[in-house]
């Protein structure tokens, strides 16, 4: 074995330029298919974590009439809790409203949050109670779309308890910067105390947000859905990604094995003689076509290391200062930030690195099979069969 290293090495190095343009094109194939996985795994991580922490908590138990993809079901979507039954668990109210700012209409969504919780990052706890307008947050998209800025009062009006319209004035006291779309755009904020006030629904809720990990179980008029549930869009939208992404991995991939499978098939052609001498000095078929193959592998064992030298400085660089795609992801709908850290684990190393490996393996034990139809002394002449 260490014979047959010994001897592909010194084959591949003779080879020259030829060796290097196939463990150039494998490294550059390697680098892009860990890039762009780390690239969507860093997405992964990034967009569940602000959903977490901005929107789902540990899980939510939902009014049974409340449906997220109808807004027309947020009038009806609310009940009434019972605190002693519910510790760790943060009501959330949720009702559809207006507002008038600079003369124009905007349906809204007005939410209400306790001003004490501590889970969500909604920065309700900046707003105190003061004489006349009430004090309310909203995200940066918002504040745009509305052309909104901080101390601005606008007119408020929606549906107390019992259907009737009420209006009043409300003053922006916080703008926040947030990933998720669902908590900045059309969304606003204030304490849970002063919506149970304008509404009259005292101590009810849309939501409960669960503040730690638990039981999946429903009780009367809440049904239960799990933070494994709540980030499915989310795992959704990554597998489609990396469904795309595959493409590219195979096109990328197949010029470089279609690479090294020419070259293979070049060798047995133009080494005939030294097939021959192989042979003639003791080695069977099978080693012959091992050492072949082995000469096919170590174009990708130079390619992981060639990878390794270009990939650990610039990967580290990347992971650290992250990537930026600019403000229009903003708009995507996803939590996708301004900047991406990719994140690069063992697990995808490794198996991207056995994609190489072994997809260079057989495109070069492939061409190899031939040497086993070869006449050993036909082969010294330079002749195949």
């Amino acid at each position: 074995m260490k014979l047959s290293f010994q001897l592909a090495f010194r084959n591949l190095m003779g080879a020259g330029l030829r060796t290097w343009l196939n463990v150039g094109i494998l490294t550059f194939t390697f680098l892009v298919i860990l890039f762009y996985n780390g690239l969507l795994d860093g997405w992964n991580l990034q967009a569940k974590r602000d959903a977490i922490n901005w929107e789902f908590g540990y899980g939510q138990f939902q009014h049974k009439n409340y449906d997220p993809y109808n807004p027309f079901s947020l009038q009806d979507a609310h009940g009434v809790f019972n605190i002693r039954n519910t510790s760790g668990l943060i009501p959330l109210l949720i009702r559809p409203a207006l507002i008038f700012p600079n003369g124009r209409m905007l349906s809204v969504t007005l939410k209400g949050l306790p001003k004490n919780q501590q889970l969500l990052k909604i920065p309700v706890d900046q707003l105190n109670e003061q004489v006349g307008a009430i004090p309310v947050a909203i995200g940066k998209r918002m504040a745009k779309t509305a052309k909104l800025s901080l101390g601005d009062e606008i007119s408020l009006r929606w549906r107390d308890k019992n259907g009737t319209f009420d209006a009043a004035n409300v003053k922006v006291d916080a703008i926040f910067n947030t990933t998720i779309n669902t908590v900045d755009q059309g969304q606003i904020w204030m304490r849970l105390a002063d919506l149970w006030r304008i509404t009259g629904m005292n101590n009810e809720a849309t939501l409960m947000i669960a503040d730690q990990p638990m039981p999946d179980s429903s009780f009367k008029d809440w049904n239960y859905v799990s933070q494994e549930k709540l980030l499915q869009n989310i795992n959704d939208v990554i597998e489609v990604e990396r469904a795309s992404a595959k493409i590219i991995y195979f096109i990328l991939l197949a010029i470089a094995l279609l690479a090294i499978f020419d070259t293979q098939v070049l060798s047995v052609f133009r080494r005939q003689k030294e097939i021959g001498t192989y042979i003639a000095l003791g080695m069977t078929k099978s080693d012959v076509i091992g050492l072949f193959t082995l000469e096919g592998c170590m174009y990708s064992l130079f390619s992981m290391l060639l990878g390794t030298l270009i990939g650990m400085p610039l990967f580290g660089y990347l992971s650290q200062k992250g990537i930026s795609f600019g403000a229009f992801t903003a708009d995507l709908g996803i939590g996708m930030g301004n900047r991406i850290y990719p994140s690069f684990s063992p697990s995808l190393l490794i198996s991207s690195a056995l994609i190489i490996i072994i997809s260079a393996t057989i495109v070069s034990f492939i061409p190899a099979r031939k040497i086993v139809t070869m006449n050993p002394i036909d082969a010294l002449r330079g002749k195949l069969q």
